[in-house]
């Protein structure tokens, strides 16, 4: 095999040791299944071996684009056949849910109103925590792009916040959430 610039077994193993974690919290978070989420890391590891000479000093980044990509074409391929449904956490959903559940489904509800690609980078910097820079290398733009992207996305949230009371948001991420996902 040829030499790929010290990517070899040992390199694999402590980027895999140090990232997949990460990478499973990352697939979790837009999954809401953690069977799934595993599945996602270990493809997005079979990707990072075999283009081990690609990928950069900050891994991470990197790792979160590849797995962007694997969900993206997945997603294709759910509405590619209709018969295949996915669902959202019925936890989220409680009765009579104390004020930090009641923030959580009100910000869920929020995001629900935005744009895949408003909800992208939110998720990136907030529960990535990347900064803007390595946000663009996921998202494949530049920095200035994705702190634009940012900066819009987070301006279009706190309208959503503010606008209308939290049961209408909830029931209108309900509603999103049962068109898209039964569609």
């Amino acid at each position: 095999m040829a030499e790929h610039d010290g990517r070899d077994g040992p390199w694999f193993d402590e980027t895999y040791r140090r990232c997949y974690p990460a990478v499973v919290r990352y697939g979790y978070r837009r999954l809401y299944d953690l069977e799934a989420a595993h599945e996602l890391a270990q493809e997005v590891f079979v990707v990072t071996w075999r283009r081990r000479r690609d990928v950069p000093p900050n891994v991470l980044p990197w790792l979160y684009a590849v797995a962007r990509r694997l969900l993206a074409n997945e997603w294709r391929a759910r509405r590619a056949a209709p018969d295949i449904v996915a669902t959202q956490p019925d936890e989220l959903w409680v009765a009579e849910p104390s004020d930090l559940v009641a923030a959580v489904i009100d910000m869920n509800a929020a995001l629900a109103t935005l744009s895949e690609a408003d909800r992208e980078v939110l998720r990136l910097i907030g529960w990535e925590e990347l900064t803007v820079s390595e946000a663009a290398t996921v998202l494949g733009c530049s920095r200035l792009a994705a702190s634009t992207r940012l900066w819009r996305a987070r301006k279009r949230l706190a309208a959503a916040l503010g606008s209308g009371s939290a049961a209408d948001r909830r029931t209108a991420h309900a509603r999103k959430t049962e068109v898209e996902f039964h569609a």
